[in-house]
């Protein structure tokens, strides 16, 4: 079922991004004598499914509606008419006399139905099913060529709100049991660390993930009667940073770093409407341009501001009980505001000394873990590694964005936030065991990476995976295979040559 909602995603509109309408030729150069072998000639030949010109969707709201189709829906209107002016008493049988109304779904019915929607950026995102769309012949009379590209869309089982196990009720008794003992961990008072660890690794009930990941991260000590004094130091030493440094983001020698922050930011996760509140936002230019400016070596990287997000999620959820995409940030307390801000800070440069050379000049750690994905899925599917070559796919052209930005442009922020529990509890799992995720990811797509027969429809699936709906449980079988790998490969030089 799972795969056919993947290749399902995949046909639902003739203007899949990358692709051309079957009524139109691609107009590459020398297509024939020479298909698009570099990622640069494809970059340049083909436009951008997703940028549809006003005239365009002009056009498709101005389609004419056939005649037939508006008897049609006309008849049924006033059927329903007749239906709504009947009495109390004729309901039941104004229900038994009206024909079956298959052919144009009750416009009231689905405006009740579309209550259900997001306003994200001034614009309405539907977060309810879109049976309509798949089902009523309203729609699929209109012409072929006008059909709108599938666009990424939050619907409510993609948001970032904890899941247990992608729907599940919320607490179970085996989930209640983890929850104790983790408490039990916490305040004991030397927590065991790799005790900490072995629990976390399958993940970490919400309401104790932020001191969870204070104190894997190692911004936390494991003496409970330190870290009050611990948190109030490094607090106090991220806002001495803001005064001392903050100020110097115009100046000539920071003036571009800041610049390149001021615009990433509001690219980040742009479909929830947290990343666009104001606050929020200068929070997050306010943290990576400190750290920027403490890390010559590197400097800001883009990529790294979304490095921030899960961090600044799962601290924040210490104070709100709702959904914490929607939660207006302004209306916390100043000094909770700055916590959060500060922890968010430490724990990210935690993150990120473990992969700083990800992101230094040329970038050689995302080189080197490129070209052992790339030694890894040679050895573990040879199918698809003869595939990418037989299309002259190279896998810098998706997996540089993997190791990149640790797979969460892939996937939804929840599950990022569950992925990184497990990063957190292993060792070296955001630099090394990173590694095996992203090739057992890879293999997750096996079969739809196999159907695909040119360099094109590879690399916008590779680029597109249909992650929207995943959840924990989607998340747990990853990381699983991804163990699976590690404990063949990673101390097995004869089947695999770790990259240095």
């Amino acid at each position: 079922m799972a795969t056919e909602n993947r290749i399902n995603f995949w046909r639902r509109s003739a203007k899949v991004p990358g692709r051309y309408p079957k009524d139109t030729k691609p107009k590459f150069n020398n297509l024939k004598s020479k298909k698009a072998s570099s990622f640069h000639e494809f970059a340049r030949s083909t436009n951008d499914a997703w940028d549809i010109d006003d005239e365009e969707d002009e056009d498709f709201l101005t389609t004419p509606v056939p005649s037939s189709l508006h008897s049609t829906f006309t008849q049924n209107q006033q059927q329903q008419q007749q239906q709504n002016q009947a009495g109390d008493t004729e309901t039941g049988l104004s229900h038994r006399l009206a024909p079956p109304r298959t052919e144009a779904p009750n416009l009231q019915d689905v405006q009740e139905e579309d209550t259900d929607c997001e306003h994200v950026n001034g614009k309405v995102v539907r977060s309810c099913s879109d049976a309509h769309l798949n089902t009523s012949s309203v729609h699929s009379t209109l012409p072929k060529q006008h059909t709108l590209p599938v666009r990424p869309i939050i619907p409510l089982v993609a948001r970032i709100s904890d899941q247990n196990a992608s729907g599940a009720p919320p607490m179970t008794v085996r989930e209640k049991s983890r929850l104790d003992k983790f408490k039990q961990l916490l305040a004991s008072p030397n927590t065991d660390l790799e005790e900490l660890r072995k629990h976390s690794w399958s993940g970490i009930p919400r309401e104790v993930r932020p001191i969870t990941w204070r104190l894997l991260s190692g911004y936390l000590p494991a003496n409970k009667e330190r870290r009050e004094l611990v948190l109030k130091r490094k607090r106090e030493e991220y806002f001495g940073f803001i005064e001392q440094y903050y100020h110097s983001r115009t100046d000539e020698h920071y003036k571009d770093t800041y610049r390149q922050i001021h615009i990433d930011i509001p690219r980040t996760n742009p479909l929830i409407p947290l990343f666009q509140q104001p606050a929020v936002q200068e929070v997050f230019e306010r943290i990576l341009f400190i750290w920027a400016i403490r890390h010559p070596a590197s400097g800001y990287v883009q990529g790294i501001n979304d490095l921030v997000t899960p961090f600044f999620v799962v601290f924040l959820s210490e104070f709100v009980t709702e959904d914490v995409e929607n939660f207006e940030v302004a209306a916390l307390p100043l000094d909770t505001q700055r916590n959060i801000e500060a922890d968010s800070f430490w724990c990210m440069s935690k993150l990120l000394d473990g992969i700083q050379d990800n992101y230094t000049f040329a970038q050689p750690g995302i080189q080197n873990k490129v070209k052992a994905l790339e030694e890894l899925v040679s050895r573990i599917d040879e199918d698809i590694h003869n595939h990418f070559k037989r299309y002259e796919v190279e896998y810098l052209q998706f997996a540089f964005r993997w190791m990149n930005n640790l797979l969460m442009r892939e996937l939804p922020l929840r599950c990022t936030i569950r992925l990184w529990d497990t990063y957190q509890a292993e060792a070296e799992g955001f630099s090394h065991f990173h590694l095996y995720v992203c090739a057992a990811f890879l293999i997750e797509w096996r079969k739809e990476i196999l159907s695909m027969v040119d360099f094109q429809g590879l690399l916008m699936l590779l680029q597109n995976l249909p992650t929207i709906h995943w959840g924990n449980e989607e998340v747990g079988l990853l990381l699983a295979e991804a163990y699976r790998l590690k404990y063949m490969f990673a101390d097995a030089p004869s089947h695999y040559k770790r990259w240095a």
